[in-house]
């Protein structure tokens, strides 16, 4: 064999050194293969893993936390709710259909491998200016992807959020997040067990379509366009309704008992799948690489390996119940074959993955099973901060404001309900707050279990004007904005998932952000006391030598207690008041006025009192549980003005707003945490409710200023901006459609 195979498979030299040590001999060419995927940085997170270490996972509702398939949590009445956030960037960029199609598979499969039946779909995009053709293709393309896949298999796309930037024109973010539902007792972890017990793989059969897919797309940037096609073959291709037959099988199964372990084939395929299936159980492994179902002649054994194919399941069951396993798969037409055995481990304590050619043939591959995962290699890259902008170039607070911000709070405005329009956010009948607000919705039932009369909230966030300017304090002040958002549908945050989306792990200054932005997140968890149930890392987001800026992204689950009405949502009614929570503040740096109407990306963000944000949230929280408000939004991209703005035109009434907070466009575009607007109802109800709402925030030590009153058909905001409701509408609704025309 050729000394340089492990740098084509993507292994460093050094790499290479070090499975020859553990080997104590030199690896087949098979054998460095299953390694390659494996210690790609996708799969074994061999730059983040040091750093991720700090963010807190524990909670008294945690039941699963990182590590596994998804995070758990108990969400009352017997009910666990699972949780997973992924990213499928390099995929999208390169074939952005069924990039972004198998993105949806493969996060619901890290669902339903836990036991739970996933119920809603959210996710967050970047993309580059929609002027430029080649993103058009690459968004519609995106979307498309989204909507077939998740449409096709019945689980509903619920929200999401997007965003436009020069830095991801080449190199998009395509971030899915999934949630499932199960009876709590139901929860099932992917690992092997019981020597003798049988390794059933489940779904597709095998193709080429994804081999490499880890190491080749998720471990590099991008250079040409001629680079993307050649690596168009490494983007599996997705089969929504072989997902909808093998969720259901899998499920019958889970409830049924009839199998120990199960766990998906994504990134790194059958050698990800059965190595950590067999270290997680403290067992080894045999594999037969002759009956795992083909659908493609010629295959090598290490095609077979890595194969990225989707819909794709691994399951461990017990001999006995295999003839029960088949007669399940058969009725719900799912290919089911056995492929493995589960073995003991060695004198050593360690159990081995081999891989043979038929169960009497010749062994291909014979490695440690942990060595695949549990040894892959930890970095501690170096860091260094970028360099300052000179003579604070780009800062926004030296940028005289406009007399008239009418304008520029059009530009701003931006209706995703283009993309919302492509998918299904009704199915299962679950769906009571549908995009377009704070929040999505869903009432809280799981299979064979009464409803229960909770609700869940969930929001996904990520900001990278504010992670380039301060990646530490700008992953503070994101989680803030999604535990406000969540508070906004009345719920209590319980737990959070990260997509963290950054450049080249290579590059110095790339490395420290990522490092402050986990510091970031891991100082506004623990002061929310809001633990991290998973994860994941997308490194290597970088074209023609340019990186992202640095894009951490959260999802955040939240709890209702009571959910017995629809949550007022962004909603006024005329002649209610408006009232602004929180503190009022004036700092443009990293908003999206600095950012799009001025192209100042500079500046400095504003503070963060995390202890006074819990006492927003708090207070937000039980406005919204008790009813008193009659319309609540948070205060976040865009300021105070398009807060308003969007309450204006999604009510279609208008408003009147004067006083110390519009004062001037610092006041109107600034996006300071920890704020929110309510409106009270008119009358006698709205006199009542002004007097509770001045009674618990000032228990609650939270500011409370008089904006104004809703009515008519203008949006008047100070001496600033006067518009027609109508006009801002028409802006608001037409921003993306135009663009794509």
């Amino acid at each position: 064999m050729r000394t340089d195979v492990h740098r084509e498979l993507g292994l460093t030299d050094d790499e290479a050194g070090s499975i020859r040590a553990l080997l104590a001999r030199e690896p087949n060419h098979l054998e460095l293969a299953m390694y390659a995927v494996m210690w790609s940085e996708h799969c074994s997170y061999k730059s983040s893993r040091l750093h991720l270490r700090r963010l807190p996972t524990e909670g008294e509702r945690v039941l699963v936390g990182p590590g596994e398939n998804a995070g758990v949590i108990d969400a009352g009445d017997g009910i666990a709710v699972a949780l997973r956030i992924e990213s499928h960037n390099h995929p999208s960029a390169v074939e952005p259909y069924q990039g972004a199609a198998t993105g949806v598979g493969g996060i619901l499969r890290d669902i339903f491998t836990m036991g739970a039946r996933p119920i809603a779909v959210m996710d967050p995009l970047r993309f580059g200016p929609l002027d430029e053709a080649r993103t058009r293709w690459i968004f519609e393309g995106v979307v498309s992807g989204i909507s077939g896949y998740g449409n096709s298999v019945g689980v509903p796309t619920v929200g999401g959020e997007v965003a436009f930037d020069p830095c991801y024109a080449e190199n998009p973010l395509v971030n899915v997040l999934c949630l499932g539902v199960m009876p709590r007792e139901r929860l099932v972890l992917g690992r092997a067990s019981g020597v003798g017990n049988l390794a059933v793989l489940m779904g597709s059969s095998t193709g080429r379509d994804g081999i490499g897919g880890v190491s080749v797309l998720a471990s590099a940037g991008f250079g040409d366009v001629e680079e993307e096609q050649s690596k168009r073959p490494s983007v599996q291709v997705g089969d929504p309704f072989e997902e909808k037959r093998l969720i259901e099988a899998c499920l019958e199964l889970l409830e049924a008992g009839l199998v120990v372990g199960i766990q998906d084939l994504g990134g790194g395929g059958l050698t990800c799948a059965t190595s950590e299936t067999a270290a997680r159980g403290g067992v080894g492994m045999d594999v037969d690489v002759t009956a795992v179902p083909r659908r493609e002649p010629g295959m090598e054994p290490f095609e077979v390996m890595t194969s990225e194919s989707q819909e794709r399941m691994l399951a461990i069951v017990s001999p006995d119940d295999l003839p029960r396993l088949e007669e399940v798969c058969a009725r719900w037409d799912v290919r089911a074959a056995v492929v493995g055995r589960v073995t003991a481990p060695g004198p050593d304590g360690v159990g081995r993955l081999r891989v043979v050619e038929g169960w009497d043939g010749p062994v291909l591959a014979d490695v440690p099973a942990p060595s695949l995962s549990e040894d892959a290699p930890v970095y501690d890259r170096p860091r260094r901060p970028p360099p300052a902008p000179e003579g604070g170039a780009g800062d926004p607070s030296k940028e005289a404001g406009p007399a008239d911000c009418g304008p520029d709070l059009l530009q701003l405005l931006q209706d995703p309900s283009w993309i919302y329009r492509q998918y299904d956010h009704q199915l299962f009948l679950n769906t009571v707050v549908a995009p377009g607000g704070d929040a999505a919705v869903l009432r809280l039932k799981a299979p064979g279990l009464p409803p229960s009369r909770r609700g869940l909230a969930l929001s996904t966030d990520g900001n990278a004007r504010w992670c380039a300017i301060d990646p530490r304090l700008g992953s503070a002040l994101t989680v803030a904005e999604a535990t406000l958002n969540v508070a906004c549908a009345g719920a209590q945050p319980v737990a959070l998932v990260n997509c963290l989306n950054f450049g080249n792990p290579e590059h110095p200054e790339v490395m420290w952000q990522l490092s402050e932005a986990i510091d970031g997140l891991a100082g506004a968890c623990l002061a929310l006391d809001l633990p991290v149930v998973g994860g994941n890392v997308s490194l290597y987001n970088e074209s023609r030598g340019r990186d992202i800026d640095p894009t951490p992204v959260v999802g955040v689950l939240g709890l209702i207690d009571l959910l017995e009405r629809r949550p007022p949502g962004l909603h006024l009614e005329a002649g209610g008041s408006l009232w602004l929570l929180g503190p009022m503040a004036g700092e443009l740096g990293g908003s999206r006025w600095a950012v799009e109407c001025r192209g100042l990306r500079g500046g400095t963000l504003p503070a963060l009192d995390l202890a006074g944000h819990g006492r927003v949230l708090e207070l937000v929280r039980a406005l919204v549980a008790h009813g008193i408000v009659a319309g609540v939004h948070d205060v976040a991209d865009g300021g105070l003005a398009l807060a308003l703005a969007e309450m204006s035109v999604a009510s279609g009434v208008g408003m009147e707003v004067s006083g110390p907070a519009v004062t001037d466009h610092a006041m109107l575009f600034s996006e300071s945490p920890s704020r929110a607007v309510v409106c009270l109802p008119p009358g006698p109800d709205g006199e009542r409710a002004a007097a509770e709402l001045a009674r618990r925030a000032l228990g609650a030590g939270v500011p409370l200023v008089g904006l104004g009153v809703a009515g008519g058909d203008r949006l008047v905001l100070g001496g600033l901006v006067d518009l027609e409701v109508s006009v801002a509408a028409e802006a608001w609704r037409g921003a993306i459609p135009l663009a794509l025309a």
